[in-house]
């Protein structure tokens, strides 16, 4: 029984962590309001509402893709099963907790759209998940024989991947200080960071082998 323990333990970590995502990526399309027009509204009237809501499915989206690519990095980090370890659960909990968070971020800029300080809540949020997400994956992939069942290039990508939010976020988070309304553009700059990431790891894991 007490060697059943540890799987038992990190199986509970992981179903809370999974049920926080699934949380926090639900109430995001809680913010996004059907339109309430009286019987009888013209179909202009009913297009003029959805484009209202522009800004509201442009956060939910955002933010769907970008909980989604934490849950991704999460998932991945732990799905060889490490030896569950005590020091897992408060940067796992503190990675949780700004996630949760990331509904009231973005609630607060889809309706404060081109304001400087929603903006720059927003990108801060992302910067600090980022931030939580690198050290719970370097953490999680120091246990156990993660090179093993990663492979050298994949953990040494697996253990940086989380900092294409991070560069994609500091860049939204300056620009945000000048042109706030168009910051969250610079987040799509995250799959070029993913590409260099990998490639850097590759190259890192080529030099070791060539040593």
């Amino acid at each position: 029984m007490s060697q059943r323990a540890p799987d038992h333990l990190l199986e509970r970590m992981l179903f809370f962590s999974d049920a926080v995502f699934a949380i926090a990526i639900t109430l995001l399309i809680i913010e996004v309001h059907v339109p309430a027009l009286p019987r009888g509204a013209s179909a202009v009237q009913f297009w003029q509402e959805l484009v209202h809501l522009i800004p509201s499915i442009f956060g939910y989206v955002l933010s769907f893709l970008v909980i989604a690519r934490f849950w991704i990095t999460h998932h991945a980090a732990f799905a060889h099963s490490p030896p569950f370890d005590a020091k897992l659960l408060w940067p796992n909990i503190h990675l949780l907790m700004i996630v949760a968070f990331m509904p009231f971020a973005t609630a607060f800029l889809t309706k404060n759209m081109g304001a400087m300080v929603p903006a720059l809540i927003y990108n801060l949020t992302l910067v600090v998940a980022s931030i939580l997400s690198v050290r719970l994956v370097r953490r999680a992939t120091s246990l156990g024989d993660a090179a093993g069942h990663h492979g050298e290039e994949q953990l040494a990508y697996l253990r940086t991947r989380g900092l294409a939010i991070l560069f994609a976020a500091v860049m939204a988070l300056v620009l945000g200080l000048f042109v706030p309304y168009v910051s969250q553009a610079a987040l799509a700059s995250a799959p070029l960071w993913l590409y260099l990431l990998k490639r850097r790891a590759r190259s890192r894991v080529n030099a070791v082998s060539s040593s």
